[in-house]
Formats: structure tokens, sequence, C-alpha cells
């Protein structure tokens, strides 16, 4: 009997040693524990001081994201406009409605096959801005004649909270600019 308890004495000194070297904690029975509550719950309150300062960061990256989205369609819509202009020879008309957070590209069909002028609403998905001022020369539309050139330049400012972006036309050059 004695060299029986001896044997398992020294594999139990074994596993000890083994559960020491890999870093495992053993109970009172020789079993490996798991996590204590008190480590649980510093880890959920990390995760949760992660979330906290990630979460406003995410927002605001996400708003501005959206503005410059905006901004850059609008930019592209007054180049395509200009662009058909050029290739038809005729002019091409961008009329804005601030009043709707929308425009459209006059004499020029739906990309989407519909029925009607291209029109962009600004305030639908992905974009969720308001179009708060469009002025070139005192109307809120701009017309592109057959070489491309504008009668004079102006303004559109997509705005979404405190932050907006300005897309610019040169009365001179009809070059579209972001600022």
């Amino acid at each position: 009997m004695a060299t029986v308890s001896h044997a398992w004495a020294r594999r139990s000194d074994q596993r000890s040693v083994g559960a020491a070297v890999r870093g495992v904690s053993q109970g009172p029975t020789g079993a490996s524990g798991g996590f204590s509550l008190l480590e649980l719950v510093l880890v959920v309150a990390i995760v949760a001081v992660v979330a906290a300062i990630a979460v406003p960061r995410y927002g605001r990256a996400s708003a501005r994201y959206r503005l410059d989205l905006a901004a850059r369609r609008v930019a592209a819509d007054l180049r395509m406009a200009q662009s058909r202009a050029k290739a038809a020879s005729s002019p091409c008309t961008v009329l804005y409605t601030p009043a709707t957070n929308e425009y459209k590209l006059l004499n020029v069909a739906s990309l989407d096959g519909a029925s009607g002028n291209y029109s962009v609403c600004l305030a639908a998905d992905p974009y969720r801005v308001s179009l708060s001022l469009a002025d070139f020369g005192g109307t809120s539309q701009i017309t592109f004649n057959g070489w491309g050139l504008c009668g004079c330049g102006g303004t559109v400012v997509v705005k979404l909270g405190s932050q907006q972006r300005t897309v610019t036309v040169d009365g001179e050059t009809a070059q579209v600019h972001i600022e």
C-alpha cells in the first residue's frame, strides 16, 4: 500500500510542477481553475472605458465622412453637367432646391432608369446632410454652355450639425473645388 500511495504522490507533484510551469493555478483538489469574478469585472470595466472613448469618435468620423461624401457628390455632378454640356454642345442646367435638400440636372435622364430628370436628395441615405445654400449670382441654378463654361460662378454649401463643406464654381474657368 505504501508503494501505491508513494506513486500517487509522485504523479501529483509532477502535475503541480507542470501546471506551475504553464502558469495554470490549481485548486485544492488539483483541478485547474477558471477566472475569478474580480478578473471578469476588471476586464468588463476596461472594455467599457475603451468603448466610451471610441463610440463618440466613431460618430464624429461617420458624420464627417457623410458630409465629405455629399460634397464630393455635388462636385462630381457639377462636373458631369459641365461634361455633358461640352459633349452635346448645348446648355446643361443644375437646379438646386435648398428647401427640400435636392438638386436636379435638367434634361439629363435619371441614371436608375426612372422617368424624369437626374436628381439627388442629400437628406436621404447615404448622405443625410442638408443643402443649406446654393447661390449662383442670386439664383439657385447654374447653367453650363456648350463650351462647358458658366455665366457666373457660385457656391453650394452642404451642412451637417455644426460642420459644413462648400463647393465652389469659378465664374471664369468653371472649375469646381471643394473647400
